[in-house]
């Protein structure tokens, strides 16, 4: 009796959160008391109403519309814009004491779940879509697949899966015993050009909607193996070309100006961090038409974690962070001097999923406005993720991704720390 009960609200809750997440297609008209329309123009509209029907952006109105029986969503004091986007997170985890212990005791199962809540508060910090760039494949895609769905709440996720790593790279297993790290072995370790693009075609099959590859080394590896190049350029080039070949851009976690340097050269979309780049990686980003996703919010938060007394990294990461941590602000000074293209990214799951919006004030800290800011968060990080026609500004036939907040936060970044109200793809998240 207690089994079946506990099934019966177990199976309501999942049916409530189900029905909440397929809202009905009817019309609804958000009135609007300041539009940030299309953050491309930077101008700023006021009694604006949005009006919008299965889940997406059917037109926009001067002053405030509705129709019989619809409903309407009362905005009249607010800021309203795009919904955010974070071209860097890793959804199914977060870094904390029991990290090392997880590697070993959480399922792919456990990881979905995990990912479930952690979407869950990235949605409802106003991030409507997000890049996942190294999860366990069988997990994220999970996940992207049950929020497409509509079954549970969360941002569009485009996603990568397993990261590409040269065996003992950056994104293989270490501080393990040896017979354990063969138990753990990544199914994305590739050596020797032949062996990466082999890897590449088996990520797409997997289902990767991006190619991810450590082309450095990494903080957070669990080695003393430094921060500089770790795939060759004979096994970048191969990877690139392959993942082009088959529709996928290609992304490279890389710190050492000699890794970052390699990949643009190699032919890769895009640098996620890039903390050492330098006078030649700013002229090949401009003359491959790269883009550099910052994630100046990982190196803060890492090097803040190193200097804590009781600080759950391992002595090799404390190391690195302690080094590249601080480094990261300045680097994105430099890349906007340089007229980098840059798209808004913050490596949460490093730092505490939800409190993206922090990188946004790290960003004006390096000499960005706030409008530039929201750029990089909405078509900016909509053009790098080939997702102009779908998200990043609200126009008729978009989809409807909405948030709105208090105050202005084209003059005050730090507004989007706080969101008020979400709407993803037609259907409210927060409210």
């Amino acid at each position: 009796m207690i089994a079946r009960s506990l099934a019966a609200g177990v199976m309501a809750v999942f049916l409530a959160a189900s029905a909440q997440a397929r809202e009905p297609a009817a019309e609804t008209f958000v009135h609007a008391g300041r539009v940030l329309a299309d953050p491309a123009t930077g101008r700023v509209e006021t009694a604006r109403t949005i009006v919008v029907a299965n889940g997406k952006i059917v037109r926009i109105d001067a002053g405030y519309t509705d129709a019989p029986g619809a409903r309407v969503i009362d905005l009249k004091d607010k800021f309203v814009l795009p919904g955010l986007i974070d071209s860097h997170v890793h959804l199914t985890s977060e870094l904390g004491p029991n990290s090392v212990l997880n590697e070993v005791t959480q399922s792919n199962a456990d990881m979905a779940l995990t990912g479930a809540m952690n979407a869950r508060k990235t949605v409802e910090a106003g991030f409507t879509t997000v890049a996942d760039l190294g999860a366990a494949s069988e997990s994220i895609f999970a996940l992207r697949g049950a929020i497409a769905r509509g079954v549970i709440p969360g941002p569009r996720i485009v996603a990568s899966g397993g990261a590409i790593t040269p065996s003992g790279g950056h994104g293989d297993v270490h501080g393990f015993r040896e017979d354990v790290m063969h138990a753990l072995a990544v199914e994305t370790t590739c050596n020797g050009a032949d062996d990466c693009r082999r890897v590449v075609r088996e990520q797409i099959k997997r289902g990767a909607d991006v190619i991810k590859v450590t082309a450095t080394g990494g903080v957070l590896s669990n080695t003393r193996a430094g921060l500089g190049q770790q795939l060759t350029d004979d096994e970048l080039k191969a990877i690139a070309d392959t993942a082009h070949g088959l529709g996928r851009r290609a992304t490279a976690h890389a710190h050492g100006a000699d890794g970052v340097n390699a990949a643009l050269r190699a032919g890769f979309d895009s640098i996620e961090h890039g903390t050492y780049l330098d006078a030649t990686s700013i002229r090949l980003f401009r003359e491959r038409k790269a883009t550099l996703v910052p994630t100046v919010l990982a190196g803060a938060w890492v090097s803040e974690r190193a200097g804590d007394a009781d600080s759950y990294l391992t002595p090799a990461q404390k190391e690195k962070a302690l080094t590249a941590g601080p480094l990261m602000l300045d680097m994105l000074r430099r890349a906007r001097a340089g007229r980098v293209t840059v798209a808004f990214g913050t490596d949460t799951g490093v730092s505490p999923h939800g409190m993206n919006a922090r990188e946004a004030e790290l960003w004006v800290e390096a000499g960005y406005t706030p409008m530039e800011v929201i750029r990089a968060a909405t078509v900016g990080a909509a053009d790098h993720l080939q997702l102009s026609g779908v998200a990043g500004a609200l126009k008729p036939g978009m989809s409807a991704d909405i948030i709105a907040v208090a105050g202005d936060p084209t003059q005050d970044i730090a507004r989007l720390r706080d969101v008020h109200f979400v709407m993803a793809r037609g259907s409210v998240a927060k409210r």
